[in-house]
Parts: structure tokens; C-alpha cells; sequence
């Protein structure tokens, strides 16, 4: 298979949709709207799970728009990337850790992204022009001990840049790891176990410096066969896999389907790493955000039932002043919090409470 070819096909448009999914003319012209600010675009492979008989569908929640996109009550940059942009393309908002957009094209672009404003959106560049520049940036800064290299999804990158960015970043002795940002194994996993240049060329820098890749499960309907083979093959090659989840109405806020996630996730080798508060991003924030002391019953309850590896994960916001963990409830109206990173030095590790609206679904 060559991959590229492969996501020629991809349901993008509203013809599309009449055709695949059944829909009605007129259903489908009601999306024309969405798509001509937030484009669609889903592999074949992961439009297949989708249970068309089901209108509440987790997997079509997900993957295919909806008109609640054109409520754009939020904002299109709620953790403020924008004030940690150094460079083009380059984020550095921890001083261990470099974030590089190193692409704005997905195997599928989410609905639930939190940043729409960019993905697909080739007008509005904000991905890194190169490689080398990357390298450059984080040469000068020592205090730089591992990058993110994420996108858009960075396995949309050709085998060329992905190599290019391990030739440059292994070689670096200030670096501890090297990760990848990509949902690549969730929809489009093909990318990864049909691929044998990419998975050697993991293979060969993994042994000079440890990968990691960070990918995005969110629902237990995803972990199929075919996820199951990608992970796999990833692992057999001494790569990390870990996983973010975002919390999200509609898709996973229940106590059953996060447990059975979790679960599923550590029988395959994926650790869960982060489930994330969703972000108030415009077109999606009355759609799927679920209120913090909903939210924290729930990953607490989901939490309860887990081994080791399951409790492991933390539930997370990535606010603009710091990735704060929601630590629990206190005394049934509060919620405890913990500041794990911070952009004010005054804040780093610090704790502290509030008291939540009954629909607070993000601090102010």
C-alpha cells in the first residue's frame, strides 16, 4: 500500500457522504456550511467503524461534522499557543521541552481538535519550515530535554522529514528522548504496520535515542485489530506508547466506556498517560465539554477499577498558564488542583482549590 494513495480516498466532501453514508441530500447540504471552515476529511478504514444505524455514535461524533460546529461560543486558541510561539512552528512554553508543528495535514481531522484553527488550513501557516530549523532552535537552547514533534499529525510526514528529524534530534546529547505526537495508530493504522521503511526506520534511532509516541485513543471502539497490529509492531521495535484521551460529551463520559478504554488500552501495551479536560475551542465547546465535577466523578470512578497501569493516568487541563492536574473532589463541592507545569515560576507545583459552577467546564 502506498499510504499517500490510500488517503486520496478519504471522505472529504459532501458527495461523499450521500454516497457512503447514506446520508440525504438535504442532511448532507446542512453540513456545507461547517465544511467550508472546518474541512473533513476521514480514512476509509476508520469511516468503517462507524455504526450508521446509531445517531449517537461515538465514532461518527468524532469524524464527521456536525451543525453544534457552527456554535463558535469559545475561542480558537484557548491555551494561548500563540504567546508560546518562539518561532514559527516552534512552541516553548516548559523549559525542558520544545513543541514542533511540524505539519498542519492529518490522516483525519478530528472534530473535537483544539487546534481547528490551523489543521487543513494550509492559508494559515503555522507549521515549522524545516527540520534543521527546529534543530537550530533547540541546539541554542540547553535547557531543551526532549521535543514534541507533533503537528497536525507528524506520521503525515513523509519518511524523508520523519528521518530527517531523527538524524538531527538523535545526535543530540542534551536530548533525553525523542516524541511523536500522532493519531495515526487510531485511524489510519495501515500508515504503521504496512509500512516497513518507517517501522526499520524507527527501529534504527530508536536504538541511538528512546522514542516515545504519544497517540489519542478515545473510545474502546478504536482499539481494533488493526490498532491492536499497529501498537504491536511499534513496540516490538522498542518504541513507547502511550496514550491521551479527551474527555468528551457524548463519546466517553461514562464511567463504563472510560473503564473499558483504560482497561483495553494497558491489555495491548498502550499506557495511559493524560485523559484531557476538553478545551473551550470555538465549534466544539457547547458540543463536547463536559462540566469539571462531572468530569472528576467519573475519571475517579473510572480510575477505581483499573490496575497499576490503568490508575496511572492523571486527569489534566492544559490551561494557558499551565498543565494543571484535577487531583479530586474535596469535601463533595471542591476540587483540588495541582499546577505539574507552569509559565509563571510562581506556580510551578502549586496547589489549590476551587469551587465549581455546576456547568464550569474551565477556569477563567
Amino acid at each position: 500500500m502506498n499510504w499517500k494513495d490510500e488517503l486520496k480516498k478519504n471522505i472529504t466532501g459532501i458527495d461523499d457522504l450521500i454516497r457512503e453514508a447514506g446520508l440525504s441530500e438535504e442532511d448532507a447540504c446542512r453540513l456545507q456550511p461547517i465544511l467550508r471552515q472546518f474541512p473533513m476529511s476521514i480514512p476509509s478504514y476508520y469511516f468503517s467503524l462507524i455504526d450508521w444505524n446509531d445517531p449517537d455514535d461515538p465514532v461518527r461524533k468524532m469524524a464527521v461534522p456536525s451543525p453544534e460546529e457552527l456554535d463558535l461560543h469559545g475561542t480558537f486558541d484557548p491555551s494561548n499557543e500563540a504567546s508560546n510561539t518562539v518561532i514559527q512552528g516552534i512552541q516553548h512554553k516548559y523549559g525542558p521541552t520544545a513543541l514542533i508543528l511540524s505539519t498542519q495535514r492529518c490522516a483525519m481531522y478530528c472534530r473535537h481538535c483544539f487546534r481547528k484553527r490551523l489543521v487543513g488550513l494550509e492559508a494559515k501557516k503555522e507549521s515549522v519550515e524545516s527540520p534543521q530549523a527546529a534543530a537550530d532552535y533547540v541546539k541554542a537552547h540547553p535547557e531543551i530535554t526532549n521535543v514534541l514533534i507533533s503537528g497536525g499529525d507528524s506520521f503525515l510526514n513523509s519518511n524523508k522529514v520523519i528521518r530527517e528529524y531523527l538524524e538531527l534530534f538523535s545526535g543530540m546529547d542534551q536530548l533525553d528522548l525523542i516524541r511523536f505526537g500522532t493519531r495515526v495508530p487510531v485511524v489510519f493504522p495501515q500508515r504503521i504496520y504496512e509500512d516497513r521503511e518507517l517501522l526499520d526506520m524507527l527501529e534504527e534511532y530508536n536504538e541511538k535515542k528512546q522514542i516515545y509516541l504519544v497517540t489519542q485513543f478515545d473510545h474502546p471502539r478504536e482499539i481494533t485489530p488493526e490498532s491492536i497490529r499497529a501498537v504491536k509492531e511499534l513496540i516490538r521495535r522498542g518504541i513507547v506508547v502511550r496514550n491521551q484521551t479527551v474527555l468528551m460529551r457524548g463519546v466517553n463520559d461514562s464511567v463504563k466506556v472510560l473503564s473499558e478504554l483504560l482497561r483495553g488500552l494497558t491489555v495491548i501495551g498502550v499506557v495511559p498517560y493524560y485523559i484531557f479536560q476538553c478545551r473551550p475551542v470555538a465549534g466544539l465547546a457547547h458540543r463536547f465539554q463536559v462540566p469539571l465535577m462531572e468530569g472528576a466523578k467519573i475519571v475517579d470512578e473510572a480510575r477505581y477499577g483499573q490496575n497499576g497501569q490503568g490508575k496511572s493516568m492523571r486527569f489534566v487541563m492544559s490551561h494557558y498558564s499551565g498543565k494543571i492536574e484535577i487531583v479530586g473532589i474535596a469535601d463533595g463541592t471542591q476540587l483540588v488542583m495541582k499546577y505539574h507545569n507552569a509559565k509563571d515560576p510562581a506556580d510551578r507545583n502549586r496547589l489549590f482549590m476551587i469551587e465549581p459552577e455546576p456547568d464550569q467546564c474551565w477556569l477563567d
